[in-house]
């Protein structure tokens, strides 16, 4: 054989061993702490006890859905082991659960934990961490700063989008409107304001007339809407979880108050918010979803809620279908297995951070039709869009288009 022959033999033969070799590196598994060849440990804290504990279903249904996971499979041959906490919605708590998650049960991320103030209290320590904050339950726009937090990734659209598109419709539809505002004392509650007066630019000042706000700690804001109803205000934005959101709906019918009624969308729940409230006081109050409504005959067939119907049958019977709480939970729960699956054998904290900043046009089984998940590098807001609705007999109706609020300053 010729020299040059043997050459090029000998130089095929080393670039077959590096390509073996680099397919190997390639197929390594990498682990962080919370992760190994059976098991991705996930941990969750939620107000399951205190004012907020009516969200407590969310962490239920998303502990429903990975067992539903796991007995297919697992993720990649994974199972996923869910370790949920009860904060009680107190920051102070929240701080004790998630040092407990990250420094003694070890877990690989802290996912879909709720609340503003609560995950407010733990965005520094899990960033220091480099702990993955994934998916918050809480839609302050504070969590879309990959800048400043890169650890940290919201889910829902953000308040102060919601408000500007309440705000516009305000704008439109009633350009004369007296706005009273009742609002949660908190960062949640503030954000939602803030894009209010975002949305209504100039006009904010002569336009909103009242202003009040509420502590969680409160266990009536009865007295609130007495006064907000006296100063003959003729649109009203009720920014209150559920709790207090039905307080409010039931209050203003007791005292015969009517005016434009704009509901939060994290309070539109028909078995959470409306039923205790009385669906008879709830007749045209207006919000926005993002999901399907499971009470809207129009999904029945549709192949999404089918399978939410499947999956509850089998791993979550007892729960309440009328609650959106359930749907969001069974969404968001999806979305997080997209994206450990998306980590195939590489299951470390800045991979995961990386397959959740990289979603492309993403469809979920609850999402409504022409509402999709993407992320990138530089946008840490998975879901930006919704639909307003409005509550007519005992359902809400969509209308309009799917829309996106601009958020200004």
């Amino acid at each position: 054989m010729p020299a040059f022959h043997r050459r090029l033999g000998a130089f095929s033969a080393a670039l077959a061993i590096l390509a073996a070799t680099s397919s190997g590196a390639l197929a390594q598994k990498k682990y962080d702490i919370g992760a190994n060849d059976t098991e991705i440990k996930i941990g969750n804290i939620m107000p399951y006890s205190g004012p907020a504990s009516a969200y407590g279903v969310i962490g239920k249904t998303e502990e429903a859905y990975f067992r539903k996971i796991n007995a297919e499979g697992g993720i990649n041959g994974r199972k996923i082991n869910f370790v949920s906490y009860d904060d009680g919605y107190s920051p102070p708590k929240t701080v004790e659960q998630a040092r407990k998650l990250v420094e003694s049960d070890e877990v690989l991320v802290i996912f879909n934990s709720l609340g503003t103030a609560m995950n407010s209290a733990i965005q520094k320590y899990l960033n220091t961490k480099k702990v993955p904050q994934l998916f918050v339950a809480t839609g302050a726009t504070k969590w879309n700063d990959p800048k400043e937090f890169p650890w940290t990734i919201g889910w829902q659209p953000n308040y102060q989008s919601e408000t500007v598109i309440y705000a516009k419709y305000i704008l439109k539809n009633k350009p004369d409107a007296k706005i009273a505002v009742l609002y949660q004392n908190d960062d949640y509650g503030k954000d939602y304001l803030k894009g209010l007066k975002d949305g209504l630019g100039a006009k904010a000042a002569s336009m909103i007339v009242a202003e009040e706000s509420y502590e969680t700690s409160e266990p009536t804001i009865d007295t609130h809407i007495v006064k907000l109803k006296s100063t003959n205000a003729d649109v009203f934005m009720n920014i209150a979880s559920p709790k207090f959101a039905a307080q409010a709906i039931k209050k203003m019918a007791e005292v015969g108050w009517k005016p434009m009624h704009f509901l939060n969308n994290v309070s539109g729940s028909i078995g959470g918010v409306i039923t205790p409230a009385g669906p008879e006081n709830a007749q045209d109050i207006i919000s926005s979803a993002y999901l399907k409504d499971p009470t809207d005959p129009q999904w029945k067939n549709d192949k999404g809620m089918k399978a939410w119907n499947e999956f509850l049958d089998k791993y979550y019977p007892e729960a309440n279908r009328t609650d959106a709480s359930v749907m969001y939970a069974y969404t968001v729960a999806q979305g997080l297995v997209h994206v450990l699956k998306a980590c195939g054998d590489d299951l470390t904290r800045a991979n995961i951070m990386k397959q959740a900043a990289s979603i492309k046009d993403l469809e979920l089984d609850g999402l409504l039709p022409g509402i999709k998940v993407n992320t990138s590098a530089t946008d840490f807001a998975p879901l930006s869009q919704v639909q307003l609705e409005r509550f007519k007999g005992g359902t809400w109706e969509l209308f309009g288009e799917i829309m996106s609020g601009d958020v200004g300053g």
